[in-house]
């Protein structure tokens, strides 16, 4: 198991708890490293949530904080770095594309797929292990194995902003 992978392990509980769930978890840089993570607040499967403030980031910091000073998972000096996912998010669980269902995204393969390894349209969702993703330019639609997904991440479009914008307005209701 790698680090990214134990250090999520250790503190999805305590983001759970807090009413946020993790989004990623990233490990970057040799030299000091900066541990990055990306939470969001538990949407039961909603698009958006309203948005992430200052004060939950420094509240994650701080519970995040506690877990590692206990734990230690990196036995190195490293800095912490805790922020929302933002707009463009990053999409990296199947769940994500059922989630955001409709919202434009870039999408890059680990080995190509009929010669491509880029692909850019609206998610069409899952269909068993395959991401469906809509060309509405070309008229196409390509079947992704999501095995074989690499990177994705939303595209800041006028729909995903309005979405944004109505989960703020219902989080703030």
């Amino acid at each position: 198991m790698d680090a990214a992978t134990r250090i999520a392990n250790l503190i999805a509980p305590t983001l759970e708890g807090m009413g946020f769930q993790l989004v990623r978890v990233k490990l970057m840089g040799t030299e000091r490293p900066v541990l990055q993570i990306m939470f969001e607040r538990d949407t039961g499967g909603a698009p958006h949530d309203g948005g992430i403030t200052v004060d939950d980031c420094a509240d994650v910091s701080r519970a995040v904080s506690a877990v590692l000073d206990v734990e230690d998972p990196i036995s190195e000096a490293y800095r912490l770095e805790v922020s929302s996912p933002g707009l463009d998010r990053p999409l990296i669980k199947p769940s994500d594309f059922a989630r955001f269902k409709g919202f434009a995204a870039k999408v890059e393969l680990g080995r190509p797929l009929d010669g491509r390894k880029r692909f850019q349209g609206r998610i069409g969702g899952l269909e068993g292990n395959e991401l469906l993703l809509r060309d509405e330019e070309k008229g196409s639609e390509a079947r992704l194995p999501v095995t074989d997904i690499a990177t994705a991440k939303l595209i800041v479009t006028d729909d995903l902003i309005t979405a944004s914008l109505a989960g703020r307005s219902a989080a703030a209701n």
